[in-house]
């Protein structure tokens, strides 16, 4: 565990909600628990607990280099622990995906369900491994900037970039505020995860797969993959999104993430 404890984005008076119960929202790369707003918002009207951390280096959590998914795993069990959180719905969207997987691997028990939005369960192949290594020279050489040029491009549908440009800025501010140390040692985590495609069949919790319908980095196909791979997963496209889909489409999002917790009071 971390000397300090990550920080984090919650709904108001989270130790007064279930504590049996509550939903874990896991950032996409290089971002911050910001882009889970509008979700903690609408999971607040709903009355139910959420916490957004913010992974290492990220709006005040610890630094750390080297760090892997199962470090940071621990370190979010221990934050659930500090609210009196025996069990989560683990969402994870992009990377944070990663993250869930890494979680429901150390922590069956503690997984009430898990919601895999945007992400995908094979591990780097070698070419991929080669551009993330190529990033990662980049950002360091250039900065959060160079960041923001390699990934903004990939991140919404293309109609959005001209309709709704504050939603672009949003989400380029939050990668500009990130040091080079926390995007490229995030990156790492990310190049080194293990492969969870033989973990799909085990997994015995409720699943829902999210993805955007109009996502180039996990497309439409990727996230069939997963749903398919997992027993008794769901699949729903959010319709005109692309990678960040929570963000780009939050009511439809929305919808889709409580109507899945809801489902879980009758499994």
């Amino acid at each position: 565990m971390s000397e300090r404890m990550l920080t984090s984005r919650t709904t108001k008076d989270i130790s007064s909600h279930r504590a049996d119960h509550t939903v874990l929202l896991l950032h996409a790369f290089p971002l911050s628990a910001a882009m889970w707003d509008e979700q903690l918002r609408a999971l607040e009207d709903a009355g139910i607990a959420a916490i957004a951390p913010n992974a290492y280096g990220i709006e005040g959590s610890p630094e750390k280099t080297d760090w892997t998914f199962e470090e940071y795993a621990s370190d979010i069990a221990a934050m659930l622990d500090g609210t009196g959180c025996e069990k989560a719905t683990v969402a994870g969207l992009s990377m944070g995906g990663y993250q869930a997987f890494a979680f429901y691997r150390l922590y069956p028990e503690r997984t009430a369900s898990l919601v895999l939005c945007d992400t995908r369960a094979e591990a780097d192949a070698p070419e991929a491994v080669r551009q993330r290594q190529e990033f990662i020279e980049a950002v360091e050489t250039g900065g959060p900037g160079e960041a923001v040029r390699r990934m903004m491009p990939n991140y919404f549908a293309p109609a959005t970039y001209t309709s709704d440009p504050s939603l672009v800025d949003r989400a380029e501010a939050m990668i500009t505020r990130q040091s080079r140390a926390a995007i490229t040692s995030a990156m790492k985590a990310i190049m080194n995860r293990a492969d969870a495609t033989a973990l799909l069949p085990d997994i015995a919790c409720p699943v829902l797969v999210l993805n955007g319908s109009e996502d180039r980095l996990t497309t439409p196909e990727t996230a069939r993959a997963i749903a398919s791979g997992i027993p008794g997963a769901r699949l729903e496209l959010v319709e005109n999104a692309g990678h960040l889909s929570n963000m780009e489409r939050p009511e439809a999002f929305n919808r889709a993430l409580i109507d899945h917790i809801g489902r879980l009071e009758t499994h």
